[in-house]
């Protein structure tokens, strides 16, 4: 199955931001390392930056917005499904143009491939109680 120019973006953007997140290099010096390392064949790499700029310099607006929707501390989340729902979370809060079915939809694809068996359904449930929040649905 072809995966589309925007999913790869979106899971090389989960990929870059958590690297961002454990490591704390800044988001230049990660977006630098990974596009040089990793096959970016396919990636639209425009909506790529986007997302990697976006969510990094919305960080704590995203984490306010999604803070009320989580079960746990923040500190007790898995890294991977923080990552992923802090790019849905930008999606959803900023990237108006991109239907919210669709954010919450690439971001349950992206926590199958990355995340843990069931990450996918933890993503959805905080990502569909989001959504309302933020008048997308």
């Amino acid at each position: 199955m072809k995966v589309s120019p925007r999913r790869r973006a979106r899971e090389c953007a989960v990929q870059a931001l958590y690297s961002w997140y454990i490591s704390q290099n800044s988001i230049e010096q990660v977006e630098l390392a990974f596009v040089t390392d990793q096959d970016m064949q396919g990636v639209d790499m425009p909506y790529f930056r986007k997302l990697l700029r976006g969510t990094v310099e919305n960080v704590d607006v995203i984490d306010d917005i999604l803070r009320p929707y989580l079960d746990r501390a923040d500190n007790e989340l898995d890294p991977i499904e923080r990552t992923i729902l802090r790019l849905a979370g930008y999606e959803l809060k900023f990237e108006l143009d991109v239907p919210y079915k669709v954010a919450i939809n690439e971001a349950i694809e992206v926590a199958k491939v990355f995340g843990s068996d069931d990450s996918h359904k933890y993503v959805n449930g905080v990502l569909d109680k989001l959504a309302p929040a933020l008048n997308r649905k």
